[in-house]
């Protein structure tokens, strides 16, 4: 019976002793300063929402809040970054669409496991996510250009991603494969150069969240040929959506969101989502946003981890066909 005590005593003050650790740390954060990777090239939607939240953040977490861009890979360079990160709150993730879409097409040779190696943090936007072309494409829309390309087989359109297993590379191979069109895939290392090479004309279609578009589209520099998402964009109210133009196995609600590495204590994840909701619902940042077309969100950490769930699922009957390699 002794020994039993003497167990029980034993494993009782191990558990109390990790839980007081965990909260002397929990009330130590942040220790010092904090950085948010983004995966992608500067100037695309996902680099300027960081940069926001960033900035609202550092004026209430007490240490300098950065934004470090890790580009390349489809995301997966800069995600693995923080899934090796030390679990401790000051290296976060700034995702969107494409992390789970990415994670998906490369899951045989992933370096991380994106069920286990993440903590989702908060949703800071909801962000429609848009299919674009240049104006000397003649279609005003992606039910015109699948006409125009399905009566024009020798037509060498090229359409511009993020990179294998990308957002717009999944998107647009499902498209070829439902419409039975032909599209050449050039793939670059963010949305900000890609939509360059859109402007530029040398490519055709293209797309990307429409905060990174938005006034390129209002000037006539580029069209929106759909918007991915549910319903339309308010900011677009004209343009379709991919299901009433027929392709209703395209529609995504694009979102922006943080995530910190998996074994982040749950009382620092808490204090992160505080202060990251705090900063999305900010009155400046919600009208930074809105001139964007985003729409500020600071969900809970249960709230980005459901959505990320949702969407593995979704784009596994996406991928499931595609051969990455």
């Amino acid at each position: 019976m002794n020994a039993r005590r003497i167990a029980f005593a034993l494993i009782t003050g191990t558990l109390l002793s990790v839980s007081f650790a965990q909260s002397a740390v929990a009330q130590a954060f942040p220790s010092k300063p904090l950085r948010i990777i983004v995966p992608f090239p500067p100037g695309g939607t996902t680099d300027v929402v960081a940069r926001i939240v960033a900035n609202r953040m550092t004026e209430t977490m007490g240490q300098p809040v950065t934004v470090e861009n890790r580009g390349g890979g489809g995301g997966t360079i800069g995600a693995d970054a923080v899934a090796k990160a030390p679990p401790d709150g000051h290296t976060l993730l700034m995702a969107n669409l494409t992390f789970p879409m990415g994670a998906l097409a490369s899951a045989h040779r992933l370096p991380y496991n994106i069920d286990t190696d993440f903590a989702g943090v908060s949703i800071s936007v909801f962000v429609p996510t848009m299919m674009t072309a240049h104006p000397s494409v003649p279609a005003t829309n992606l039910r015109e250009l699948t006409t125009l390309l399905q009566k024009d087989p020798s037509l060498k359109y090229a359409y511009g991603s993020t990179g294998p297993g990308s957002l717009g590379h999944v998107m647009y191979e499902n498209y070829k494969r439902e419409a039975k069109v032909e599209l050449i895939h050039v793939p670059f290392k963010g949305a900000a150069p890609a939509k360059q090479e859109l402007i530029a004309g040398r490519i055709q279609v293209g797309g990307d969240q429409l905060s990174s578009s938005l006034g390129e589209i209002k000037n006539g520099t580029l069209r929106a040929l759909a918007t991915y998402g549910s319903k339309r964009a308010t900011a677009l109210p004209d343009v379709p959506t991919v299901r009433e133009l027929g392709f209703p196995m395209l529609e995504a609600d694009g979102w922006n969101g943080l995530f910190a590495p998996g074994k982040t204590p749950r009382d620092i994840v808490n204090r992160l989502s505080k202060e990251a909701s705090a900063a999305a619902k900010h009155p400046d940042s919600v009208k930074r946003f809105t001139e964007l077309g985003a729409e500020a969100i600071g969900s809970t950490p249960e709230e980005q981890d459901a959505v990320l769930k949702k969407y593995l699922v979704q784009f596994r009957l996406l991928t499931q066909h595609m051969n990455f390699e």
